[in-house]
């Protein structure tokens, strides 16, 4: 990578860290996003090893039943949870 490519994480830090508040702003939604789908996807890796919600949650510092509102739902519509 040269000089004057920086990587996208590089890039979002830059927008995290500016002055400009609709930059900055814009960053925190893309940081939001980039937070979900990194949790569905650990959610369902867990899940697809055998995990319990419980163990899930106690992982993600939340409770059982808000873990499994938010997944449970989307893995049955999905097919990957009975």
């Amino acid at each position: 990578m040269g000089a004057s490519e920086e990587s996208p994480a590089a890039d979002l830090v830059g927008q995290v860290t500016g002055k400009d508040p609709a930059v900055g702003l814009g960053a925190v939604v893309a940081l939001r996003r980039l937070l979900e789908e990194l949790e569905r996807l650990h959610v369902d890796s867990a899940r697809d090893q055998g995990w319990t919600w419980q163990r899930i949650a106690t992982a993600l510092q939340v409770s059982r039943q808000s873990v499994h509102e938010k997944h449970g739902t989307r893995r049955k519509a999905t097919g990957k949870e009975n």
